[in-house]
């Protein structure tokens, strides 16, 4: 995968709680409950089309919470975006899919968490599927083959616990989920984006330093028109030097014939931060600093 798609499988250990909720609500596919009618069927011809409700109030509060907390926590320190949006949760059944889309301006990040059964599942499709960066610039070099989908997409299973993290820019979709009307044994997950990109510290360093500090990188730009997020993490000891700068995620994108430029701007910001001087620290600390570009 690319720094701009991440999969993270058995991520959540409340998945099997979350999931058990939802089965015993449709257990009995006889019995009317209040808890059964929250759902909204969207349906957008030729884009959308899947039962969904708001995550946050289907499930048990503290069972919610204690995977929120998870899911933000993880945000924070792997892409430097201190909140979520409200997600959803969203169920596929016969002929429900997502054609191609890009998400804007939702957030810098967008998320999947699957619930779904996909080992033991009784369904065709389900996969989340981007456009791969190839095709976005196809004609660049004017060459012409075959073609393929798996050569157009690239398409991640929804394995139970697994989350997806991706650019939201890419064209994405769902493709359309056929063989059962059982909401149990269809596709069922967890989505929404990653928002508030900001620095995130474990550590003495204060936040308005590093903010102070980023926003003089400003100068190495120029005149790039380069568009996206990096997000780099780092650590930084008790006498304020900066150590183990690595690239965490980077979503950055310019016109093709500036590719070199940008890959250049990168090495440049983080040769810059490696050279920071942050003054003597109470404590050795871990950062994550996204850096934020919007001249596309």
């Amino acid at each position: 995968m690319s720094e701009s798609v991440v999969v993270v499988d058995r991520f959540a250990p409340e998945a099997n709680a979350l999931r058990a909720v939802f089965d015993e609500r449709f257990a009995d596919p006889r019995r009317a409950r209040s808890d059964r009618f929250v759902w909204d069927w969207w349906h957008v011809p030729g884009q959308y089309t899947h039962l969904r409700t708001p995550a946050w109030t289907y499930f048990p509060r503290a069972l919610y919470a204690r995977f929120h907390r998870r899911l933000v926590a993880w945000g924070r320190a792997r892409l430097g975006c201190h909140d979520i949006s409200p997600p959803w949760l969203s169920c596929y059944v016969d002929g429900c899919g997502q054609e191609l889309h890009g998400d804007l301006p939702h957030g810098p990040w967008a998320f999947v968490m699957s619930l779904t059964r996909w080992r033991d599942r009784a369904f065709s499709g389900g996969e989340t599927v981007l456009l791969r960066d190839e095709v976005l610039d196809h004609w660049h070099d004017f060459r012409t083959r075959g073609l393929e989908q798996g050569d157009i997409v690239r398409a991640i299973a929804p394995e139970f616990g697994r989350l997806i993290a991706f650019d939201p820019r890419i064209p994405h979709g769902v493709r359309a989920v056929t063989g059962t009307r059982d909401p149990r044994a269809g596709r069922l997950v967890i989505h929404g984006w990653f928002v508030q990109p900001r620095p995130f510290v474990q550590g003495p360093v204060a936040t308005r330093t590093l903010t102070a500090r980023a926003r003089e990188l400003g100068s190495l730009i120029g005149d790039l028109p380069v568009s996206g997020m990096l997000a780099l993490a780092f650590a930084v000891d008790r006498g304020g030097a900066v150590r183990r700068i690595r690239i965490l995620s980077d979503t950055t994108r310019v016109p093709r014939g500036d590719e070199r430029a940008r890959r250049k701007l990168v090495a440049a910001l983080q040769q810059s931060i490696a050279a920071w001087k942050l003054g003597p620290q109470r404590g050795p600390s871990q950062v994550t600093l996204p850096l934020v570009f919007e001249r596309g």
